[in-house]
């Protein structure tokens, strides 16, 4: 009997990568050259939010998806941090409220107006003040309404009420900086990776680390929940300085249950998974190209079914929420790709090829949609919800009845578990340190510069003082 080779069925053996028209990209627009390791982009079924090049301070663009083509230059903006934006999220119940963070060591909540921005926008419904150093990470909760999570570089997750304006909890269990946050599909898992090699997987509402593995031949960088599969996925560097994927039991992360090799390039791999079709997709940061497999619950776990190629680099990429896809061209997930040297936004359509133009029911099952499972009150009571799931047959246009009301209170203290974290400030690296140094050395010299033009000016008026004396007496 002569052999065959062995081949899998898969209904998305053949999903391919369609990047749309130019005429449907969004151009002209001055992305940030921040080097931190973010998207700098968020979608949702309304507008596209882009984190632009500015100075004195840190802005976002917000510009409606029907708004194609080329971006005005004075088109406005979201400006009201004092730092650069870091990171930037829209809720996934109130689809016109968005988060942002900054280095100015603040999260801000603000409310976009029916069809755009008209003019710049510079006062937030709400501002957090809770962290000492920047804040570089935000995720809202995936079933409760107005539950925000923030991650600062003072090693600290604050768990925000947004009903009340208030931090609830404080996660303290991190002894360095934190690269990545993920709930699994109930939020009742919080999974984060560190800058100290270490993977955790803790209960968000205690705070408490429930599983954790210091990663020595993976070092981790990014974490993701896969659905209900009960797994994990971490991309990363291996020992040999090549970029490396691993999967985790979600029970037990003292081993991983495999581990796979991309590529030797140096971009860091971002990942994303969708829970409706058990795809991963994997961009790294500066390449062209998204590579995509299929997940299953049976060895070898991680089957490889293609690659979308371009030629020009991404810096971040957006995701579109479910029920804001094309069912009808049997679109499962897009993209907005951020092109830095063209200043262009690139939407990218990953298709499932089907001749009939009906809706394909294998495809698109139950999916998470716009309705929060619970309020802020019953998930800090302890309960845990699986999310509402809508049908993209009829209800995908249905909007969100969720309406956001932001609290009218003024803070000057934030306390957590008895602790003020304003006054609380973590030991400085050295790298701030020397930051520090300069800006005194800076204001020293400013300074001296001012008492040195005073004293000539002090100078020149006793001399002209003098010369009025002695001008003034008789000859």
């Amino acid at each position: 009997m002569s052999w065959r080779p062995q081949y899998r069925s898969s209904k998305f053996r053949n999903v391919y990568g369609k990047v749309a028209n130019r005429e449907h990209c969004f151009d002209g627009v001055p992305i940030t050259k921040n080097v931190h390791d973010n998207h700098f982009c968020a979608v949702n079924a309304k507008f596209l939010a882009i984190v632009t090049e500015c100075a004195g301070g840190g802005a976002f663009l917000v510009i409606p998806l029907e708004q194609t083509g080329r971006v005005e230059p004075n088109y406005p903006k979201v400006c009201g941090h004092q730092g650069n934006v870091l990171d930037i999220k829209w809720s996934p119940f109130v689809e016109n409220v968005i988060a942002s963070c900054s280095e100015d060591t603040s999260v801000r909540i603000w409310e976009i107006p029916e069809g755009g921005l008209k003019r710049h926008m510079t006062e937030a419904v709400l501002e957090l003040y809770g962290h000492s150093r920047r804040v570089g990470l935000i995720e809202w909760h995936p079933t409760t309404n107005n539950i925000l999570f923030s991650a600062g570089y003072d090693y600290k997750i604050l768990i925000w009420n947004l009903e009340s304006g208030e931090p609830v909890k404080m996660i303290d269990c991190h002894t360095d900086v934190i690269l990545c946050m993920s709930f699994n599909t109930d939020g009742s898992l919080l999974a984060t990776t560190c800058k100290d090699k270490k993977l955790r997987v803790m209960e968000p509402r205690s705070g408490k680390v429930l599983k954790d593995v210091s990663c020595k031949n993976h070092r981790v960088n990014r974490v993701v929940f896969l659905g209900d599969m009960k797994r994990l996925l971490t991309t990363g560097v291996s020992r040999w300085n090549t970029r490396q994927i691993a999967l985790w039991d979600q029970e037990d992360v003292s081993m991983p249950l495999m581990e796979e090799e991309i590529d030797g390039l140096s971009g860091m791999l971002f990942p994303f998974y969708d829970v409706d079709t058990h795809m991963l997709y994997l961009a790294g940061k500066g390449d062209g190209n998204i590579r995509y497999y299929e997940i299953t619950t049976e060895k070898p776990y991680l089957n490889y079914l293609m690659e979308f190629r371009s030629p020009a680099p991404q810096k971040g990429l957006g995701v579109m929420p479910k029920h804001g896809l094309d069912v009808s061209a049997c679109e499962v997930y897009r993209f907005y790709k951020l092109i830095t040297l063209k200043g262009l936004i690139e939407p990218i359509s990953m298709i499932v090829p089907r001749r009939s133009d009906t809706y394909q029911e294998d495809i698109y099952p139950m999916t998470p949609g716009i309705e929060p499972a619970l309020s802020p009150e019953e998930w800090l009571s302890g309960i845990n919800k699986d999310p509402v799931l809508m049908s993209l047959k009829e209800g995908y246009k249905r909007t969100s009845k969720v309406i956001y009301k932001a609290p009218m209170k003024e803070k000057k203290r934030v306390l957590v578990n008895g602790i003020d974290l304003l006054e609380n400030v973590p030991p400085r690296t050295e790298n701030e340190l020397l930051r520090m140094f300069f800006r005194q050395q800076d204001e020293i010299r400013r300074l001296k510069d001012e008492l040195n033009q005073k004293d000539v000016k002090i100078r020149q008026l006793e001399l002209e003082l003098k010369n009025l004396h002695n001008s003034s007496k008789p000859k």
